[in-house]
């Protein structure tokens, strides 16, 4: 099956990028070139294509299970979109700027439950930097280092999106794959992600045999959904004086006029669940993956509020939202502004024998 016109007419370069990624993984599978692995063991959520896969929420699943299992856990990102180079580790100064929202949000999420959250384009250097400054853990959770193949993770776990499956897709720049579909072969588990929470077993297992064709024999494939939690206040750094938000209204349910502020890759499952709600969107600032908020984006949502309709966002995009700067002139906006928590739930068996997988993965808790 070729891409739709016109993007077909890429294929001989997808099929050169693909070419030459197909050879630096065959060097990876024989050795000639090194990847190591961890001093503790490394767990890795990745995907093949570039965009929103729900890799955070998984991230977040597979933490929550780590600590469920008495394991020490850290968490290592890239930090995108960061304006910093070099490993570093989180602390209560940075912020998505330092450290990019992904981990940001993780520092929110786990740092107060002892967590580590470290980001370095270079994975081998920041894994150095938690051995330096947190020796007693016992693993560490890889964010998006599918292709990062300097390092060797214990258990690879490969997302992919039901409703944008790699084995429909292509690579760059004809599709979205960031190598050949061939790459699924080195997944432990693969997950699929964003699925009804009903979705069928004939689904799951038409889906399942396509994903077989490019996994290893015996290789587990779950389903995800999304499970979305309460709406909550945004929080907003150090926002005092007149723009104090202590007196914002709880959030009461029922259907009713909203809008919706996003910049991740994906936001259409929000927008549905929102509107399944009965919350009638009536201006969506659909902006791209990572986008730094400035304060004419605030100024332009409020061209489309009302006093009194709520304001919706994502936990990600709230790590970027949280500079009071942000909000000058906008203290109304931001007295009815509204988080939505996001979480994963796997289908049927799936939590599971996920947790079987890493508890294989990772060994006895506290060794």
């Amino acid at each position: 099956m070729l891409p739709p016109w016109p993007a077909w007419l890429l294929l001989p370069f997808s099929w050169l990028y693909a070419a030459v990624l197909a050879v630096r993984n065959w060097l990876y599978d024989r050795g000639w070139k090194q990847s190591a692995a961890g001093w503790v063991p490394l767990l890795n959520v990745g995907n093949l294509r570039v965009g929103g896969t729900g890799k955070t929420p998984h991230v977040a699943w597979l933490v929550e299970e780590l600590l469920r299992q008495g394991q020490r856990p850290a968490i290592l990102s890239r930090g995108y979109g960061r304006q910093t180079t070099g490993p570093r580790l989180a602390t209560r100064t940075d912020s998505a700027a330092t450290v990019g929202d992904e981990s940001w949000q993780y520092f929110g999420q786990f740092g107060p439950l002892g967590v580590p959250v470290a980001v370095a384009e270079n994975r081998q250097l920041g894994l150095d930097l938690l051995r330096r400054q947190h020796p007693a853990l016992t693993c560490v959770v890889l964010d998006d280092a599918y292709q990062h193949r300097r390092v060797r993770p214990a258990l690879n776990i490969l997302l992919t999106e039901l409703a944008r499956p790699f084995y429909h897709d292509f690579v760059l720049p004809a599709g979205r794959l960031r190598e050949a579909r061939a790459g699924a072969a080195r997944a432990d588990v693969i997950i699929v992600t964003k699925c009804p929470p009903d979705l069928s077993a004939a689904a799951q297992a038409a889906a399942a045999a396509q994903v077989r064709r490019y996994a290893r024999a015996g290789v587990p494939v779950l389903f995800s959904a999304y499970a979305y939690g309460e709406a909550e206040n945004l929080k907003i750094n150090n926002l005092l004086t007149d723009n104090r938000l202590e007196s914002k209204p709880m959030l009461r349910p029922g259907p009713g006029p909203a809008l919706l502020l996003t910049g991740i890759a994906q936001p259409g499952p929000l927008r549905e669940y929102l509107e399944g709600l009965g919350y009638r969107i009536r201006h969506h600032a659909a902006l791209p993956d990572h986008h730094a908020f400035r304060p004419a984006d605030l100024a332009a949502l409020a061209a489309h509020w009302q006093p009194g309709w709520p304001i919706f966002t994502t936990e990600k995009d709230a790590t970027r939202l949280a500079d009071p700067a942000l909000w000058a002139g906008q203290a109304g906006l931001a007295r009815h502004s509204y988080t939505i928590p996001v979480r994963v739930a796997l289908l049927g068996s799936g939590a599971a024998r996920l947790a079987a997988a890493v508890a294989a993965a990772t060994g006895p808790a506290g060794r």
